[in-house]
């Protein structure tokens, strides 16, 4: 039997999705020993051609050539994971999805007229089918090898479908929202980080993007109990997963 290959590929993004596989360290040398890493440019120079039985995608779609290049990718590859905020709901960058991008191009480029882009930051699910996708600004590490591990297998990823709040009675942490009062999107927020800010007595983020089936209703009414406006909810909600449906809710229903 050959040894399955994966690829790793980069659109619009910071690279800190594809450092949280790098990261991995001691567990990276026995992943090498069970798959080939055809395509990895943060890691290697060295390409090879596909097809590939794994790809894994980082970022988001922001050019005319980044749309030809995901199909080409797409058809190429057996399996297509998109992993964090940019490839799964658009990214911070998916800010531009709201103003006028001729004004921001004007704003930051000298010659603007050289700048070749879409309007828009869109996720690789608006272009291709997606088989999984997993969240976070950045992924999660151990969420990533269950992914790369359950794929390789040929079984389903083992990624819980809860709230940060889930995570936060697993580790027996006290609601920071209700003992100490700051803003915390934990309840509307899917899993995966380890409840890493509340376990600093902080509120979620967001990062890893809406939960299933978030009540934001109910999420903007404590916001308020919390001392936040509507223009303060609103921001808190524009971050990494800003064009994600739920997410972008909040804007254009005012909940």
């Amino acid at each position: 039997m050959s040894t399955p290959t994966m690829a790793v590929w980069k659109f619009a993004s910071c690279d800190g999705c594809q450092l949280t596989l790098l990261d991995c360290e001691d567990e990276l040398l026995p992943l090498a020993e069970t798959v080939h890493i055809s395509h990895f440019l943060e890691m290697s120079s060295a390409v090879e051609v596909g097809p590939y039985d794994l790809s894994l995608v980082e970022g988001s779609i922001t050019t005319a050539a980044d749309v030809e290049r995901i199909h080409r990718i797409r058809d190429n590859s057996e399996y297509l994971v998109t992993i964090g905020a940019c490839a799964t709901s658009g990214g911070i960058q998916a800010l531009r999805n709201f103003a006028d991008i001729t004004e921001f191009m004007s704003v930051v480029y000298a010659s603007p007229e050289y700048i070749d882009t879409l309007a828009t930051a869109t996720p690789i699910a608006a272009h291709v089918p997606v088989d999984f996708e997993l969240r976070g600004c950045p992924i999660d590490r151990r969420q990533l090898l269950e992914v790369i591990s359950s794929y390789l297998a040929r079984r389903k990823p083992n990624i819980p479908d809860t709230s940060v709040c889930a995570e936060c009675k697993r580790r027996g942490l006290t609601c920071v929202m209700v003992s100490d009062g700051p803003p915390c999107l934990g309840p509307v927020t899917h899993s995966g980080c380890g409840a890493l800010c509340p376990a600093q007595s902080r509120g979620c983020y967001g990062c890893f993007g809406p939960s299933s089936d978030p009540n934001l209703t109910a999420m903007s009414g404590w916001l308020r109990i919390c001392g936040m406006t509507d223009e303060g909810i609103e921001r808190v909600f524009s971050t990494f997963n800003v064009s994600s449906p739920e997410f972008d809710g909040i804007r254009r229903d005012g909940q």
